[in-house]
């Protein structure tokens, strides 16, 4: 199961409601990158599953992800931080054995 903080869903439906598409969900994964060897990618997508994908609803968003990269994420939280340079999502992956410097990439 992947988790989102309320400062995190907050972000995500704002960006959603900026879309003005209906169906609209975050679409969590993985992708091979990054100086740890795998990065995390969020987007704002289609809440509609592809084959292998699975869709969950948390604090009324529509939350989709693949069968691979749920492997690698399954417990993860993701938050939503402000800062002075603006903001961003930073994830809490209990899978991760090495992470980079600015956390951006990670290694299971």
């Amino acid at each position: 199961m992947i988790t989102l903080t309320a400062p995190a869903a907050q972000e995500v439906k704002r960006l959603i409601e900026k879309e003005q598409k209906p169906n609209l969900g975050l679409r969590i994964g993985i992708k091979g990158g990054g100086c740890s060897g795998m990065t995390y990618v969020l987007a704002i997508d289609e809440a509609t599953p592809k084959q292998y994908d699975t869709v969950f609803e948390q604090d009324g968003v529509k939350i989709v992800i693949d069968a691979k990269s749920h492997l690698y994420l399954d417990g993860t939280t993701i938050d939503f931080k402000t800062n002075l340079m603006g903001g961003g999502f930073e994830f809490n992956n209990p899978l991760a054995k090495k992470t980079c410097g600015c956390g951006t990439s990670f290694t299971a």
